[in-house]
């Protein structure tokens, strides 16, 4: 099976000018722990993700206000993504060795077409290790060798 037959396609997108409010609004609208960012909504070229863990280390740990731009606060660097004919397998071994749960999936033109979810694994016919792999991703920090 590949990325393409398991993701959630067409997600929700925001751009960085957005706020942290509207990405926190967006995800309990849509139940998702991950906005993709892209530069624009005509290209959809992904440039980062926020996660509700970006907003609650970056955002208001630190005091900031809701209505704070968006990158301010996202995650940009060596962003975990998959391309839309990575096997299962592929997208496991990412998300065990990068410790996150979902992945965006990326088109070879760096346009956002899609997400693989850690519950998408669960689904997958070809998901032979998911308990080894959502083991390997909640592993804290502390642990990890």
């Amino acid at each position: 099976m590949k990325a393409s037959e398991l993701m959630t396609g067409d997600p929700v997108t925001l751009t960085a000018d957005d706020t942290v409010k509207r990405a926190a609004e967006l995800m309990r609208d849509h139940d998702v722990g991950l906005i993709p960012i892209v530069e624009d909504t005509m290209t959809a070229r992904l440039t980062g993700v926020i996660t509700d863990r970006d907003i609650a280390l970056r955002c208001v740990a630190e005091g900031r206000k809701t209505d704070c731009r968006i990158g301010d606060v996202m995650s940009t660097d060596d962003i975990a993504r998959a391309g839309p004919d990575d096997s299962v397998d592929a997208i496991e071994r990412r998300m065990r060795d990068r410790q996150v749960r979902r992945i965006p999936v990326v088109a070879d033109d760096g346009r956002l077409v899609g997400i693989v979810a850690q519950a998408d694994l669960a689904r997958s016919e070809d998901a032979k290790s998911v308990g080894q792999t959502v083991e390997d991703i909640s592993r804290p920090a502390s642990a990890r060798a």
